[in-house]
């Protein structure tokens, strides 16, 4: 077994790996660029090397870099994460010529399946369903137009070298070809050094899963269930679950097969996922086709993980030092149900603005990373939400029952989330034995989470966990499009939310008196419980009084429902209240306000005003701020590069029209005309850098 481990990534991957090392005995190195010097990731590590600065084409794209460090602390392994230089056929090579193992698959094998044109031809050949489509060189525009219209629209085009949602447009028409096959091409040969592209058919109402393999060098490979990741934006995963609410049996071993026969064509050893694009239209189950195959650790791991009992990266890194797979096909499990939800830092209320910044305040619901490294038969490790389990008679039995969660980040309090790399802040995983009972651990741990000073997605992705449809497994990778045409606004909120919010405003307003009453001057004495208070919520109205009991408070409102019996500790200025309300688990951020507090709970901010009850019949009066009217400007959704600018002053648009491209992440992003109108002036021009909200064209 290998004595010393580099890991050559940043964030939460190279964390997870690190824990699995330390637990193998095995010593650990970090590198980091300049923007990282003190990331988690580097603390956590026995040593550390820097590489260079923050740009990552400068730092963890540096192979000669890295391969230098690996010698200089006598490293014998190098463990890629995911991303970065972990798909690389040259990095593999320069290790094996190193004499430094890659804990990872073969450089033939990321050879031949990272080009997606070259992958489609081999998955063929294997016997392996694939998507109609043509998988030749594509000369120019002219030629992805005639091309498109052969298969028939809608048509994919595609980066034959992309990956993570980048170098991919969805086009319905002729126009669509036109305005995107070179956005394609600019995108794949910026992120990839690639400028080829493929056109296939877009698969109606299609299904995004996935087939976890994992092979030996001696020949062994095995398919470890499937992985639903069909809730995505802007083909980037958002939600992924294992098994997949969609996949029966008969399909899952299909799949498999089909999966393992592919791996053993190319040679395939190490942890690898083949994905497949399903059309939900097809109730036979045999409507699956190859996409592409992902040669390394996916984000989406841990779910794997849940199921199986399996340690991915255990598994990896003994496959790297030749080690055979200690288990068969038939003995792979398909326990239970888990769900992973990617927290990023984004603005879902702003059309999924990028956010970049610093975490001013950081809170997870458990420690990051525990319980990572569990065996095939250990037991579920628990924590976070230990009030969740309902007094089990052993503590395994008890996880059995109610589930677990698991938090893989690589952030702390304080850190930079930077414009240079993923957005990603954690990852959240919930396992339990069904899958509403695991949708329901993760609504209650993202309420657990409180992340300040940069935009976050946690109320979306509570609100997803929540929906209806979603409940119902009825997923497609439209499914944010089409359940959320016109924005998120946050997730609605129910009368049994409504009531408990209500009495936490009330207990929060109690501390914050009684706090008062302590200082001298402020009050003459404190508040009794009794004293009646009126709470607002939206377009609910309580009166409210509040008395003792052996466990908490009685919190009474105006409504023919039985009192809330709340117990819990808060104290004045903590940014999360954790409480039980009637027995059950319950968390909300909360912010104060001038005359409430927002409290932020099961997907949704929400203002809770309370006020005395002679007050509360003046809120009525109170004028209202109005936000100002930016209806005419066209405003920059996200900060990034003004790479083009499609019109001038006194130009006519009409609504749908292409205004400007700007560059952000390495992807450019189409802004169009929301209605007719006249071009009054352009206050940046191309090449010009933009904040959020910058006014790139006023309208007359």
């Amino acid at each position: 077994m290998f004595k010393k481990i580099l890991v050559a990534n940043r964030g939460e991957i190279a964390c997870r790996v690190m824990r699995t090392a330390k637990k193998m005995g095995i010593a650990t190195v970090a590198v980091y660029s300049d923007a990282d010097a003190r990331a988690p990731h580097v603390r956590m590590a026995d040593e550390a090397v820097r590489l260079g600065p923050a740009p990552a084409a400068e730092s963890y794209l540096r192979a000669d870099l890295i391969l230098l460090a690996a010698k200089e602390t006598g490293a014998d392994a190098i463990h890629p994460g995911y991303g970065f230089l972990s798909e690389r056929e040259s990095f593999a090579k320069a290790c094996a010529e190193a004499g430094i193992a890659f804990v990872g698959p073969p450089p033939g094998a990321i050879a031949a399946m990272g080009d997606k044109i070259e992958s489609k031809k081999l998955a063929k050949q294997a016997g392996v369903n694939v998507v109609p489509g043509f998988v030749g060189e594509i000369e120019d525009t002219e030629h992805a137009v005639r091309i498109a219209g052969e298969i028939g629209y809608p048509v994919m085009m595609k980066a034959s070298a992309g990956g993570g949602g980048k170098g991919m447009r969805l086009a319905y028409s002729e126009r669509d070809v036109r305005e995107g096959f070179e956005a394609t091409k600019r995108e794949g040969l910026a992120s990839f050094g690639d400028d080829r592209v493929f056109i296939e058919k877009f698969i109606e109402s299609p299904r995004h899963i996935e087939i976890q393999v994992l092979g030996d060098q001696h020949g062994n490979i095995v398919y470890l269930n499937e992985r639903e990741c069909s809730i995505q934006r802007r083909h980037q995963k958002v939600v992924e679950e294992a098994p997949s609410p969609f996949v029966t049996p008969e399909m899952r071993k299909a799949m498999g097969e089909q999966a393992v026969a592919l791996a053993r064509a190319v040679g395939y050893y190490s942890a690898g996922t083949v994905e497949l694009i399903v059309s939900g239209a097809d109730k036979t189950g045999q409507g699956f086709y190859f996409l592409e195959m992902n040669t390394r650790l996916q984000v989406e791991h841990p779910v794997t993980e849940a199921i199986t009992g399996l340690d991915l990266v255990e598994q990896m890194i003994r496959v790297a030092a030749g080690e055979k797979l200690a288990f068969t096909q038939e003995e792979v499990k398909l326990d239970g149900w888990a769900i992973e939800n990617r927290v990023y830092a984004e603005d879902p209320y702003r059309g999924f603005l990028p956010s970049t910044g610093r975490l001013m305040r950081y809170r997870s619901p458990s420690p990051s990373g525990e319980g990572l490294g569990w065996g095939r038969v250990s037991p579920r490790p628990s924590y976070g939400l230990e009030s969740l389990h309902p007094n089990p008679s052993s503590q395994e039995e008890g996880l059995k029952r109610a589930g677990y969660v698991r938090v893989d980040d690589g952030v702390t309090e304080g850190s930079e989330i930077s414009m240079f790399y993923d957005p990603m802040i954690a990852k959240l995983i919930t396992w339990a034995p069904t899958r509403n009972e695991a949708a329901d651990l993760q609504v209650q741990a993202l309420d657990r989470f409180r992340i300040d000073g940069i935009g976050h997605n946690i109320d979306f992705l509570s609100a997803i966990m929540q929906h209806p449809r979603f409940r119902s497994g009825e997923l497609t990778t439209g499914f944010i499009a089409e359940e959320y045409p016109e924005g998120f606004h946050g997730a609605p909120a129910d009368e049994a939310l409504v009531r408990r919010l209500a009495a936490v405003a009330v207990v929060l307003d109690l501390a914050r008196t009684g706090r008062a009453a302590e200082i001298s001057g402020q009050l003459g004495a404190p508040v009794p419980l009794s004293t009646a208070r009126a709470v607002r919520i939206g377009e609910h109205r309580f009166d409210v009084t509040v008395d003792g009991c052996e466990t908490g408070l009685l919190v009474n409102l105006s409504s023919n429902e039985p009192p809330l019996e709340v117990s819990g500790h808060w104290r004045l200025g903590d940014p999360q209240f954790v409480a039980r309300i009637d027995g059950i688990a319950f968390a909300t951020a909360v912010d104060r306000t001038r005359i409430g507090w927002k409290l932020t709970a099961h997907g949704a901010a929400h203002r809770v005003e309370v006020l005395p009850l002679h007050v509360a019949q003046y809120r009525d009066h109170m004028i209202e701020k109005v936000p100002p009217d930016m209806s005419r400007f066209l405003l920059a959704p996200m900060p990034g590069l003004l790479t083009r600018l499609h019109v001038q002053p006194g130009d006519k648009v009409e609504a749908g029209q292409a205004l400007a491209v700007v560059e952000a992440m390495k992807m450019e992003n189409i802004l169009r005309a929301e209605r007719t109108g006249t071009v009054k002036k352009a206050h940046f021009a191309a090449g010009d850098s933009l904040v959020v909200d910058a006014a790139i064209l006023e309208f007359e």
